[in-house]
């Protein structure tokens, strides 16, 4: 049982990955089809992580309650409708509906996968390393949606439309194994009043403000290095500036697979987790400063992919040491929670680079995204002094 399930939580993170990076992938396409400036398409983006962050606090507590099964179908249903919506979008608000259905698809995929790894991975002994190496699978599909897009509009020479529905029917082939799959038994007993008490404890908090922090930088790069990577390719006379952008996006991804398989490989992860958000909060400030600073693509590109690694074991180490301590039961209003103030982020700061970008450039207004990384590093160090005491 444990190897189908582990491989349909795969599946969820994978296509959590496709959730969140695929507005970035078109980002180009779908701001010409829709006559759409840069303002607007962050608002797609606000659409897509607000929706998400309400949905979060509702998904949560409903794992632990109904169990893991329904939630997962209704994850995969949900994001194949949306993106075959957004495929075929022929205005702003058409766009904007398919974002937030497609917010509502990502979480249940999101809190399914990501409460379902620690526990089917390494024995559940482990829930950093777990959650790094099953998170891989995210950084998989980072690297493989934009991979795509760029292949098909390129080579292939589809439509943006046609791409999209491409990746609806493979979102409904993994419905397919959610369905014939079995899942752990959630406890009974579980009450909704749980999840409320948990507000109270300061790992859950202090979890849920490293995530505001860090989902906002995954986001925004997420959202803005295609277009930031144009840019500057524009500048330096390339003249095929939004095909090579969409492979340093695919870059990015690689870079966070590979991060999050290497962290994987180190046993024990849970205990020095707080060490290694730290450091990687530092390195991924480094990065971002780069990017801002620089006037070379090459040197753009290798500050894209040293944020990349950077990024790598933060999310799933944050995730894994939280849940260390606290019983599994309560793992999805734990993340419920922690993943819904994250969202926060994730929804308003890509908007803000948006907005200032319109006047300027998105190089220029990254350094919002560098004082989110900085927050970061202060907040990591308050994280090994609570909560230290499995509950």
């Amino acid at each position: 049982m444990k190897k189908m399930t582990a491989v349909v939580a795969l599946m969820a993170v994978f296509t959590l990955a496709v959730c969140f990076i695929i507005l970035g992938a078109i980002s180009v396409e779908l701001m010409d089809a829709l006559g759409i400036n840069e303002g607007q398409f962050g608002t797609l983006a606000m659409g897509l992580f607000l929706t998400s962050c309400f949905v979060q606090l509702i998904i949560g507590p409903l794992v632990d309650k109904l169990g893991y099964k329904p939630i997962a179908l209704l994850g995969f249903v949900v994001t194949s409708a949306s993106v075959f919506l957004l495929a075929y979008a022929s205005s702003f608000g058409l766009a904007l509906i398919a974002c937030i259905l497609l917010g509502i698809g990502a979480m249940s995929l999101n809190t399914v996968g990501n409460t379902l790894i620690p526990i089917v991975l390494f024995e559940g002994k482990d829930p950093a390393r777990a959650s790094n190496f099953g998170n891989a699978f995210f950084g998989l599909g980072y690297v493989l949606t934009p991979f795509l897009f760029v292949f098909f509009l390129t080579n292939l020479k589809l439509s943006y439309t046609t791409s999209l529905s491409v990746i609806g029917i493979l979102v409904l082939v993994f419905l397919i194994f959610a369905l014939t799959t079995s899942y752990p038994q959630v406890a009974t007993g579980y009450k909704f009043s749980m999840a409320i008490k948990l507000l109270g404890k300061g790992a859950v908090l202090i979890a849920a403000l490293a995530l505001f922090c860090y989902i906002s930088l995954e986001i925004s790069m997420g959202t803005w290095i295609r277009k930031l990577m144009e840019q500057l390719f524009e500048a330096n006379g390339s003249a095929k500036p939004a095909y090579y952008a969409g492979f340093v996006l695919s870059a990015f991804g690689v870079a966070m697979m590979a991060g999050r398989f290497i962290t994987s490989t180190v046993k024990n992860l849970t205990a020095i987790g707080t060490k290694v958000i730290s450091a990687m909060a530092l390195v991924a400030l480094a990065a971002i400063v780069l990017m801002i600073l620089v006037n070379s693509p090459i040197l753009a590109i290798v500050a894209v992919c040293l944020a990349g690694l950077a990024f790598a074991p933060i999310f799933p180490t944050i995730v894994g040491v939280t849940f260390a301590k606290f019983d599994a039961s309560l793992y999805g209003s734990i993340f419920g929670i922690i993943f819904a103030v994250g969202l926060l982020g994730g929804t308003f700061v890509p908007k803000f680079i948006g907005n200032l970008s319109v006047d300027s450039t998105v190089q220029q207004s990254l350094w919002i995204a560098a004082a989110m990384a900085a927050i970061l590093f202060v907040i990591s160090l308050f994280m090994g002094k609570v909560g230290k005491k499995k509950e």
